[in-house]
């Protein structure tokens, strides 16, 4: 939705009366009452860390105990659930990330799964070209990647290549282009900054990374069913995003690694295990990995941890990725617009882009006192999340988010503020 096309009154200053007319103007309102909880007073402003579970994830979980599970027991291996990872990554492919069928499987965690891409990519541009020995990323992305950077350097002799960034916006071209170039073997960026919000052009940061000759895995933890993500188009080389926040998955449901074909059979990943494996029952004395995207397996697949999701990439399909990002804006400027009003005369500060192009789904609001706000906000069922340097985090999930728990949720804000 653009300014343009709001249905707010130009000179109306009136909140309430804003939010309630974005509501009943937004198409896709009645997906809010697909998720468990939303009809409640509480105020959820951290589905960009937990989703929402939807209700017809209930009914899923309680049959696949009872039937899958319970009935068809260890039969339902050969049934089913040997091919849920390449299904699921494909759904996931098709609705939330761009990508054609075979690019995208569901295995381990988030963290377990950069290792293996990052550590693969690495290795395979080492061995075509000695002399590239960095991976590059920035200092403020989100912990577990430049941890994982670190570790690999360090285990493979390399080095790591730091980009400086603004921590309420994020890498730039002129400084991605500054950090790339002959000796670089890998870059490891986050599509939507985890503090900010920040969201990087995605295509044009990977073809500068090619245009060194380096190979480019993206995080998209913070993008992956809330922001468009052409991974084909935009020539990606490899991905990994986690299914609990955006994708609904649930606690510590499984990572979705994709994998461009153009790479698959070049790359050895290393963590071999059982499941990647050409022949998984041949049980042989030596590893022959798997063709395709099996062979990014490791371990038996977490099919408990695969159900959920499935009931929200559904409902993604259904709306349309373009129309979830198009809530996701009108969202994020309507909290702006209100922390402007309420929140600004109070001390507090924007630490997210104030361009919506260049913004995530969620907005990160700066005061000393927000760790504190945080932890009473909670207890009186407004969960927002706190993010150092004194920032309380606004996540806003377009299908099950409506315009009035933001404002009520921001306006609790203030009241702990003032």
């Amino acid at each position: 939705m653009t300014s343009t096309d709001s249905p707010l009154p130009a000179t109306s200053d009136d909140l309430e009366a804003a939010a309630s007319a974005l509501d009943a103007a937004d198409p896709l309102r009645a997906y809010r009452d697909a998720f468990v909880g939303a009809e409640t007073s509480l105020v959820y402003f951290d589905g960009n860390s937990l989703g929402r579970p939807p209700r017809a994830s209930i009914d899923r979980l309680a049959a696949f105990a009872r039937d899958e599970w319970g009935g068809r027991l260890i039969r339902g291996w050969d049934e089913s659930w040997m091919q849920m990872p390449f299904e699921i990554g494909d759904a996931i492919g098709r609705a939330a990330i761009g990508a054609a069928p075979g690019q995208t499987v569901v295995g381990d965690s988030t963290t377990v799964l950069l290792y293996k891409l990052v550590r693969a990519a690495f290795d395979a541009q080492h061995a075509a070209d000695p002399a590239r020995v960095e991976i590059v990323v920035d200092r403020d992305n989100f912990p577990t990647d430049r941890y994982l950077v670190d570790g690999i350097a360090r285990e493979r002799g390399g080095g790591v290549r730091w980009i400086d960034v603004d921590t309420s916006a994020g890498v730039t071209a002129d400084a991605l282009r500054a950090a790339v170039g002959p000796s670089t073997a890998v870059v490891l960026l986050s599509h939507v900054a985890y503090r900010s919000g920040y969201l990087a052009d995605a295509a044009a940061f990977t073809a500068i990374a090619h245009e060194a000759g380096a190979l480019v895995v993206w995080d998209l933890c913070h993008s992956a069913g809330s922001v468009p993500v052409l991974a084909d188009e935009w020539n990606f080389d490899l991905a990994v995003g986690c299914t609990y926040k955006y994708l609904n998955g649930g606690p510590g449901s499984p990572a979705f690694a994709y994998v461009a074909a153009r790479h698959q059979d070049a790359l050895a990943q290393p963590i071999q295990g059982w499941m990647g494996a050409a022949d998984v029952f041949a049980m042989g004395p030596e590893y022959h990995p798997a063709e395709g995207m099996r062979r990014f397996l490791s371990g038996t697949p977490p099919i408990v941890g695969m159900l959920a999701m499935q009931d929200t990439l559904a409902l993604i399909e259904e709306a349309g990725i373009d129309a979830i990002r198009a809530k996701s804006v009108a969202l994020t400027e309507f909290a702006l617009r209100a922390a402007h009003e309420l929140l600004e005369p109070l001390g507090v500060t924007v630490a997210s882009p104030r361009e919506p192009e260049a913004r995530g789904g969620h907005v990160t609001l700066s005061h000393p006192a927000m760790r504190a706000v945080t932890a009473r906000l909670w207890s009186e069922d407004v969960i927002p999340d706190y993010r150092d340097p004194d920032g309380l985090r606004i996540g806003l999930s377009p299908l099950s988010t409506s315009f009035a728990e933001t404002l009520t949720g921001l306006r609790a804000v203030a009241r702990e503020l003032g």
